[in-house]
């Protein structure tokens, strides 16, 4: 948790604020009538490449994106813009599956030569705001990969540069609801972070104390007027609504959202199946589950185990309840397997798929299979795990 905790501050305070405020000031000198702009940013016709490529990155079309990018490269070759769009297609392959580190060489290699072409524009000019704004956007990225692999170290100093930077890119902030963002983010975060990780309270100190209702609004705000950061604010708001603020519905509204526009990005189809899950819409979470098990067999790009354990897991529940044991009993099998080839045999997805296929084995009078799901739930399960408790006492009561 203390891993994810930190991922959580990089993403929010590092990442997002300054690729929000920027963006945001973008479109503020766009409507008080400036034509010519010194940034590259600000170039109407390349904000329209960006939207472009951009979508299509988040829609997992990373041929259409990164054929975009590199046209940039060789147009500006000495601006940190298309660099930095490239280390932002690598982190989307990525994000859909943290385990996988195939990426991450590629990645900060591209965040790395963002960081010395903004760092030759700052040599030139000490206040360019895009400079700053590539700055923190890239340290920001790095620091992020090296929490999920645990350099904290790395992480704490592509931080702080990160910080530096994001306040340097400031400006023109009171013209643009692409801002909120941030605002809504340190709002939320700022109370929420004490409050669930007392041994964060110190660091907390250094930061003046938000208001986390007010930090909501703004992301809805920014969720349902803004442009650039829309994507982004909803992605913290499905996440928000499913686990802290406890309101599934509105979830699977943002997650229905983003799966029909972006349909073949991965994370977001799992989020949409969980979520349907989650409201108790079995029968749907089924055949978008099934969707995406199909997907993975025929390896579409981003669909692989993290996706399938919780694919194979919704529609393993519903044609538990509905007596389709078999069926059941195969897509439980699956959930195990994919929680194999991840190494995460202590996730409940896992545990309780082998508790589950231990019930339908000993219901179907397959007493030796049964027993040997029950010991193994018992084996990778801490004692304190409720699949470890039920376990035990199926064991026990059935005297197996």
């Amino acid at each position: 948790m203390k891993n994810r905790t930190i991922i959580f501050l990089i993403a929010c305070w590092v990442l997002f604020v300054p690729v929000a405020k920027t963006l945001a000031q973008m479109e503020a000198v766009t409507q008080i009538g400036e034509t010519e702009s010194k940034y590259l940013l600000l170039d109407k016709g390349l904000q329209f490449r960006i939207t472009d490529a951009v979508n299509s990155m988040y829609n997992f079309d990373f041929e259409n994106a990164e054929r975009g990018f590199q046209v940039m490269r060789y147009t500006y070759p000495d601006h940190p813009l298309p660099y930095f769009l490239m280390g932002l297609s690598q982190w989307w392959k990525i994000a859909v599956a943290t385990e996988n580190e195939s990426h991450d060489a590629l990645f900060l290699r591209y965040m790395d030569i963002t960081i010395e072409k903004a760092e030759a524009i700052l040599d030139r000019e000490p206040d360019n705001k895009e400079a700053a704004f590539f700055l923190a956007g890239a340290y920001g990225f790095q620091g992020r990969l090296h929490s999920e692999r645990k350099n904290w170290t790395s992480a704490a100093f592509a931080g702080k540069n990160a910080l530096n930077y994001m306040e340097m890119s400031r400006g023109e902030e009171e013209l643009n609801p692409e801002l909120l963002l941030g605002d809504a983010l340190f709002n939320y975060f700022s109370v929420w972070i004490p409050e669930n990780y007392p041994m964060l309270r110190p660091v907390m100190l250094f930061f003046p104390r938000g208001d986390q209702q007010l930090g909501l609004q703004q992301l809805q705000e920014v969720a349902e007027n803004s442009f650039y950061a829309r994507v982004e604010a909803q992605y913290f708001l499905f996440r928000l609504y499913a686990s802290e603020e406890k309101k599934p519905f509105k979830a699977l509204e943002i997650t229905s959202y983003l799966h029909e526009k972006y349909p073949n990005n991965p994370y977001f189809h799992r989020f949409f199946a969980r979520q349907l899950y989650a409201v108790g819409r079995g029968k749907e979470a089924m055949e978008v589950s099934l969707e995406i098990l199909r997907r993975i067999e025929e390896g579409w790009t981003g669909y692989e185990a993290n996706s399938g354990r919780y694919a194979s897991f919704f529609a393993a529940q519903y044609l538990d309840r509905m007596g389709q044991y078999e069926g059941a009993k195969k897509h439980y099998m699956q959930t195990v397997a994919f929680g194999e080839e991840l190494e995460s045999q202590e996730s409940g997805y896992y545990l309780f798929a082998l508790l589950q296929l231990g019930k339908i084995n000993l219901g179907q009078g397959n007493r030796a299979e049964a027993r040997r799901y029950f010991e193994s739930v018992k084996n990778h399960a801490k004692r304190k795990h409720p699949a470890h408790k039920e376990a035990r006492t199926f064991l026990k009561e059935n005297k197996l």
